[in-house]
């Protein structure tokens, strides 16, 4: 089934300075690779499916801390009343696969596709195995969900989108890229993952 995203501002790829930003763009998307992107009015029709988000779309963000705030930190569970941020606590063994997982969950709230580990824990490796998000290497530094406290969009781009790519974005309540920059990605709207909606703000 073909979908087509359109978004007010389409970002292809913010790591190249070179690469242009295209308004009222869209990407169409066929199961989970990215078939075409480019202005709205050049792929509008042929009885693709339309999201329309607005805002700014753009390829998914790389969390450089996932190994801190898979294995190091807990994710509490929302029934023990202990809030949504990652806490630093001694975790037994048998709950660290549940914590990485609603740990995954939030992380696509930030636009997140693409997680740096390492994974040592075979529970936290299944559940990033699981997930769908692409685990990278990484040097374990500590840090939080929002992966742009690392730095700015461009050099936090899992990937460029190209066309028979995997269909992996996020899309996010900005005007730009420098108005996310300033944000950060808790603005996020959406997170499309090999061409799934697997996060949607409410």
């Amino acid at each position: 089934m073909l979908t087509l995203h359109r978004a007010a501002l389409l970002a292809p790829d913010p790591a190249d300075p070179a690469a242009p930003s295209i308004p009222d763009g869209a990407v169409l998307v066929d199961g989970a690779v990215v078939a075409a992107f480019g202005p709205y009015r050049e792929l509008a029709g042929g009885g693709a499916r339309v999201r329309e988000w607005g805002g700014l779309l753009l390829p998914g963000l790389r969390n450089p801390y996932g190994h801190w705030l898979l294995e190091r930190a807990y994710h509490p569970d929302p029934r023990e009343e202990l809030g949504s941020e990652p806490l630093l606590t001694e975790v037994a063994a048998d709950r660290r696969g549940g914590s990485a997982r609603r740990g995954l969950q939030r992380m696509l709230a930030y636009g997140t596709t693409a997680v740096a580990g390492p994974f040592e824990l075979p529970a936290v490796r299944t559940a990033v195995t699981r997930s769908g998000l692409t685990a990278l290497p990484g040097d374990g530094a500590p840090g939080g969900l929002d992966p742009l406290a690392a730095g700015a969009p461009g050099e936090l781009v899992h990937r460029a989108l190209t066309v028979g790519g995997a269909a992996d974005f996020a899309l996010f309540e900005a005007e730009s890229v420098e108005e996310l920059a300033r944000l950060g990605a808790g603005c996020c709207l959406a997170t499309v993952l090999g061409g799934r909606l697997v996060y949607r703000r409410r």
